[in-house]
């Protein structure tokens, strides 16, 4: 069994009545090998100012972590089947829903363009990696959100 971690911080700022709710929902989240991520609430749940725009939030993290899962075993199984990758890109998106009163990401679309260096494969071989990946992502697992690969061709 492996166990992950991660702190998330956040400070109310001596001018906040914080009761009020008209407070920053800026935050840090830190990993173990000291990398730091500005992170807020979206500006489309919580409304600007208090969101923080330019930082991450859970919900672009959440896309992330299930494009980024999908990805890493994409390329380990590619390199099994002796391909060379020299770009994987992929621009994901997620939909948010509110389904019987929750509110929750019920779709990730993964749309992967992947550059190859030398010979690329079939599109059949290319499609087996992608279902592999799927099936073997930790992320895509642990969750009840649709996840769906569509590549770019």
């Amino acid at each position: 069994m492996s166990s992950f971690g991660a702190e998330v911080v956040w400070n109310r700022q001596e001018t906040e009545k914080f009761t009020d709710r008209r407070y920053s929902r800026g935050h840090t989240w830190r990993f173990d090998g000291g990398a730091e991520v500005q992170a807020s609430s979206s500006p489309h749940v919580v409304p600007l100012p208090y969101s923080v725009e330019e930082n991450v939030d859970p919900e672009e993290a959440f896309v992330a972590t299930l494009s980024s899962c999908h990805m890493l075993f994409f390329l380990h199984f590619a390199s099994d089947e002796g391909l060379v990758i020299d770009q994987y890109f992929d621009a994901a998106t997620g939909v948010m829903e509110t389904i019987d009163g929750k509110t929750m990401i019920t779709k990730v679309t993964l749309k992967p363009k992947v550059t190859y260096g030398g010979k690329a494969p079939d599109m059949a071989l290319e499609d087996d990696l992608h279902h592999r990946a799927h099936e073997a992502c930790f992320l895509a697992n642990s969750v009840k959100t649709d996840v769906v690969t569509e590549p770019v061709r």
